[in-house]
């Protein structure tokens, strides 16, 4: 029987940690401060050293908190990451997305920065400022920058913030052999647009029951009794971050395929590993090929999504083609998976958006940690309400420690 207005939004008889109420991906206020409590808060993947490979590489970065970044290697082959502005009147530093420069000239007043961060020209500054301003006192501001975890270039825009080992903690350690046994290289980057929130493409990644979704996963994983699918469970770590047990794809089960055997260094043939990291990092490693999902959310209802896909340093072109090969078959906009990822995430956005009357959105599947067990989203959503000082069930309540922090 259909359902009414007030049978329709009425709050579910579950524990709250088991749905969700649809204001969270819509509201602009929630938005600014999730910018403010995570994503300023966080280390965040920026790109993959291999992206800066020589010196003077620069590549710019639109952090998700909303900052303006440019990623530098040095002469000194140290990765660093500074704030895209100049210090004189505020002008984008560089504009072109990536390049190669032995210095950062703003194109306003020629001002040049080096790759340590230091002015090294300000034209005619004695004529102007005699001695009330100075090279020394004009440096970029530099962002923490880590480089870890397979060549991963990370940044946080807290000065106070800990170690990016402390964030991570052990999340990790079920994929870094893989990420370690060879050095790795970018085989591509694209981005793709959506209309929708942020955390529905995560809660998407976060689980495994949409396979229903793929028709590609379905006869490759769940219907083969042998791949080991259903056995698949999730572990949970602190700081919201979340792995996928391992499990044996078989593609030979999709006819015309054509998936290879290259394989990856450590992984078992035909493998999948993956690892969600909070808030908006997923590392996807299946078969031949390392996908990292990352997010640039725009407003409560628009975001980038930036996919690189890795191969191996020492492949051969003939490797190289063959990966990307793979990874075309799976994960690229016309591949297998993607675009219906894509599409049911801008689905749910569309759907839920502010000035609608959606449902409080159900996150109550138990099956005992395992792969249809929607434990990753709530999980996920656990720390979300940890970090804003707000119930995901209930948000516009706040808890006290956010009236505090307010």
């Amino acid at each position: 029987m259909s359902r009414n207005s007030e049978q329709w939004t009425k709050t579910p008889n579950l524990p709250p940690t088991h749905y969700v109420d649809p204001i969270i991906y819509s509201d602009p206020a929630i938005f600014e401060e999730e910018k403010e409590r995570i994503f300023k808060k966080v280390w965040q993947l920026a790109i993959h050293e291999s992206e800066v490979a020589k010196p003077y590489d620069y590549r710019a970065y639109q952090h998700p908190g909303g900052a303006q970044l440019v990623i530098v290697r040095g002469e000194d082959m140290k990765i660093r990451t500074f704030y895209n502005i100049c210090p004189h009147r505020g002008n984008l530093l560089v504009y072109d997305p990536s390049g190669n420069a032995k210095k950062l000239v703003c194109i306003f007043h020629q001002w040049a920065f080096n790759g340590k961060g230091d002015c090294v020209d300000i034209p005619r500054g004695k004529e102007g400022y005699q001695d009330r301003v100075c090279k020394n006192d004009v440096a970029l501001k530099e962002v923490k920058t880590e480089v870890a975890y397979g060549g991963f270039v990370w940044v946080n825009l807290d000065d106070s913030c800990g170690p990016l080992s402390e964030y991570i903690g052990n999340a990790l350690d079920y994929m870094m052999p893989e990420l370690e046994a060879e050095p790795l290289e970018i085989l591509w980057y694209y981005q793709a647009t959506l209309h929708t929130n942020f955390k529905l493409i995560h809660d998407t990644n976060s689980e495994f029951y949409h396979d229903y979704l793929h028709y590609h996963n379905r006869i490759t994983g769940m219907l083969d009794s042998k791949s080991g699918y259903f056995q698949r469970k999730y572990t949970a770590f602190p700081n919201g971050h979340a792995s996928v047990g391992s499990m044996a794809v078989s593609y030979d089960a999709y006819k015309g395929g054509g998936h290879s055997k290259l394989g990856w260094p450590k992984l078992p043939p035909n493998g999948w590993k993956l690892v969600d990291l909070f808030p908006c990092i997923t590392f996807n490693l299946r078969t031949s090929v390392l996908r990292i999902d990352s997010y640039i959310p725009l407003g409560p209802d628009r975001v980038i999504l930036e996919f690189r896909v890795l191969g191996l340093k020492s492949d051969t072109a003939e490797e190289r083609r063959q990966r990307e090969k793979d990874a075309a078959t799976i994960w690229s906009p016309f591949g297998r998976n993607l675009h219906e990822d894509l599409l049911a995430s801008s689905g749910q956005g569309i759907a839920m958006a502010k000035g609608s009357e959606p449902m409080y959105v159900l996150q109550a599947r138990e099956e005992d940690l395992t792969i249809h067990d929607e434990v990753g989203m709530r999980h996920y959503l656990e720390e979300w309400s940890k970090r804003m000082g707000r119930s995901s069930s209930n948000p516009m309540a706040q808890t006290a420690a956010n009236k505090c922090a307010a």
